[in-house]
């Protein structure tokens, strides 16, 4: 078989924007999803019986749907429901955050009921109210004993960004597919696609171990 860079190097202009899409998405998405998922996690661990109950319906909506079926409710069924329209890329960006954000939710509940609870008692002996606990004793533990799972999450959400393209979300496996089908050289450009997730995820990866091993000893107790 012989290899033909010429579609690569043509149209690297336009493959070059979409990795940065691709790359716009994924730190939105993860973004969103983080916020949720330490509100959600947080609200499930000190907020009683029943905003556990509601917050795990949510958690455990996300985590039985499909994240394809996510997507293509929040781009074509959304917006009949609100009456107004959603571009492709916010529909992406909401759809990822808001799947991300129930695996975040339960890493993030891990991580603080596996603080001693006599930590937070001996925080509210001292004055502080419970807001205040969360936020200086124990998230800071807890959020060093989350690196490693939260690293694997960050890794999926880049890598999911992909399924974006069913949406027509101009990110690199879109336009790679474009691409391919203008000139037939698949190989080429699929192969050049995968080594872009690669070079992308992998320093992710390896720079959340790497922050680990670091602060590990911050997050003893």
């Amino acid at each position: 078989m012989d290899i033909n860079l010429t579609p690569i190097l043509t149209s690297w202009p336009f493959l070059l924007k979409a990795l940065g899409m691709t790359i716009f998405v994924s730190v939105m998405s993860t973004a969103l999803g983080f916020v949720i998922g330490t509100l959600v996690g947080a609200l499930r661990t000190y907020g009683g019986r029943m905003t556990n109950v509601m917050l795990g319906f949510y958690v455990d909506s996300m985590r039985a749907i499909p994240l394809l079926v996510i997507l293509v409710w929040t781009f074509f069924a959304f917006p009949l429901l609100i009456g107004a329209s959603i571009n492709a890329v916010t529909a992406g960006i909401a759809g990822l955050g808001l799947h991300l954000g129930a695996y975040v939710s339960e890493t993030i509940r891990a991580g603080l009921t596996s603080v001693r609870r006599n930590q937070m008692q001996a925080a509210l002996a001292l004055g502080m109210s419970r807001f205040q606990a969360i936020r200086t004793i124990i998230l800071p533990q807890a959020i060093i004993r989350m690196l490693p799972a939260l690293g694997s999450l960050f890794v999926i959400a880049i890598k999911d960004s992909a399924i974006a393209s069913v949406i027509a979300v101009p990110e690199l496996l879109r336009q790679t597919q474009i691409v391919a089908g203008k000139t037939f050289r698949p190989f080429e450009l699929y192969t050049a696609a995968m080594l872009a997730y690669f070079i992308l995820c992998y320093p992710v990866a390896r720079g959340v171990d790497r922050l680990y091993r670091r602060f590990s000893h911050l997050g003893s107790s």
